[in-house]
């Protein structure tokens, strides 16, 4: 009888634990270091700037209101969602689907600790165009959750079913 627990667990927690760690090493220096909430910007080169955006919303700040009954319930959520791409973390098989949920759990931990810590969502990461911005201000966690989900959908799209190996268990690549 084979186990269901990934073979892959410990690698997928070693990068949720780096995602969450980078992010969070990341905001401390935009905060007290650069201490960019005073200065609100600093041009690093002409496409990308650093500037600080207090996000109380979910993604691209859709739906926020800074109240203390939006920020718990977002905290749930997130956990709750984390939570949910932790246990099929435990349960993937696929080493690639694993590496997406790890950046994705990384990344919502790192942004639950800036909602409980601070309210909302330290965002700082600003790309642009001149006025042209194809993504709104973000940050690092923010950025593993999107390449995790991305990784995820590529997957499916590409591979779809998992294909069985010659010994008729799944593959895991």
């Amino acid at each position: 009888m084979t186990s269901s627990r990934s073979p892959h667990l410990r690698f997928g927690l070693l990068i949720a634990a780096f995602a969450f760690l980078l992010d969070q090493v990341t905001k401390w220096v935009i905060i007290t270091p650069l201490s960019l909430e005073a200065k609100r910007v600093v041009e690093i080169v002409g496409i990308f700037d650093l500037r600080w955006a207090e996000n109380c919303g979910i993604s691209l700040s859709m739906f926020a209101n800074c109240t203390d009954t939006t920020r718990w319930t977002l905290v749930a959520v997130t956990a709750l969602v984390a939570g949910a791409v932790g246990i099929w973390m435990t349960r993937e098989q696929a080493r690639g689907d694993v590496i997406a949920l790890a950046l994705i759990l990384g990344g919502a931990l790192g942004n639950i600790v800036d909602r409980v810590r601070y309210g909302y969502v330290v965002d700082f990461a600003d790309l642009h165009f001149g006025d042209f911005r194809p993504f709104m201000i973000f940050n690092v966690a923010d950025a593993c959750i999107t390449l995790g989900v991305l990784l995820l959908v590529a997957r499916a799209l590409l591979f779809g079913e998992k294909a069985a190996s010659t010994d008729g268990q799944p593959s895991t690549d």
